[in-house]
C-alpha cells in the first residue's frame, strides 16, 4: 500500500510539469493572411506548397502572420537569401509587439563561406530591437549573440532552420543538425507576441514550409 502511495505521489508530481504542445501549420498560400510592413510580397504556389518571396528595400521589412501568437515553443522554416556582400540578412521576427519591437533570429549567407573567420562567425545572429541592435551587441558582447553554422551552407541555396524558444533560452538549428548553431538568453520581457518572415536592409529573402509548435 505504501509503495502504491507514493507512486501515485510520484505521477501527480510529473503530471504538473506536463507541457502541453499545440502544433499550427499557417497557411501560406493567400496574401490576406500577411500584414506586411515596408516590403511587398510575392506567393508561388509548387505542389500545394507555399513560397514566399519578401522584395528588397531600404531598412527592414516583415510579413506579419495574421492571427498567429507566439510565447514558447519550435519554429520550423525553409528560409534563402543570397551571396551579396551586406544586402543579405533574412530570418524570423517574433514576440513583436508592434511593427519596430520584436526578436529576430536572423542569419547573414553572404558570410556562410567566407575565408574570413570572423565573417564566418557572424553567420547567426540575435538580436532585440529597438533597444538589442546587432551593433549594440556585438561590441558589448562579442560572440556572444552571434555565431558560424555547424554545417557549410551555400549562400544562395535554401536550408532548414529549427530555433526552440523557452523563456530561459533560444537554440537554433541548421539542416536538421543534432548541435545547435547559436545559443542564447533572451533579452526581451515580452513574452508572447506576433510572429513574421523579416528581412534586413537592402534585402531580399524566400521563406517556406513554416511549421510552429507553441507550448504552453
Amino acid at each position: 500500500m505504501k509503495r502504491l502511495f507514493f507512486l501515485l505521489i510520484t505521477l501527480l508530481a510529473l503530471c504538473q510539469h506536463v507541457v502541453h504542445a499545440q502544433s499550427v501549420q499557417p497557411d501560406l498560400t493567400e496574401k490576406k493572411n500577411f500584414t506586411v510592413q515596408n516590403r511587398d510580397i510575392t506567393i508561388t504556389k509548387n505542389d500545394g506548397k507555399a513560397a514566399i518571396h519578401l522584395n528588397t528595400g531600404e531598412n527592414d521589412g516583415v510579413a506579419w502572420i495574421n492571427n498567429i501568437n507566439f510565447t514558447a515553443g519550435v519554429l520550423e522554416f525553409d528560409v534563402k537569401g543570397r551571396n551579396m556582400m551586406q544586402q543579405s540578412f533574412v530570418g524570423i521576427a517574433f514576440h513583436g509587439t508592434n511593427d519596430s519591437t520584436f526578436d529576430i533570429v536572423y542569419f547573414r549567407p553572404f558570410n556562410f563561406t567566407s575565408d574570413d573567420s570572423t565573417r564566418r562567425n557572424h553567420s547567426v545572429q540575435y538580436v532585440l530591437l529597438p533597444k538589442y541592435d546587432w551593433s549594440y551587441l556585438r561590441e558589448t558582447f562579442p560572440g556572444k549573440y552571434e555565431n558560424k553554422l555547424t554545417k557549410t551552407i551555400e549562400p544562395e541555396q535554401w536550408f532548414h532552420v529549427k530555433i526552440i524558444v523557452s523563456r530561459k533560452q533560444i537554440e537554433v538549428f541548421v539542416n536538421n543538425d543534432d548541435k545547435p548553431s547559436l545559443i542564447v538568453k533572451p533579452l526581451s520581457n515580452n513574452a508572447t507576441g506576433k510572429i513574421g518572415f523579416w528581412v534586413g536592409n537592402n534585402s531580399e529573402g524566400d521563406f517556406a514550409n513554416l511549421s510552429i509548435i507553441k507550448k504552453t
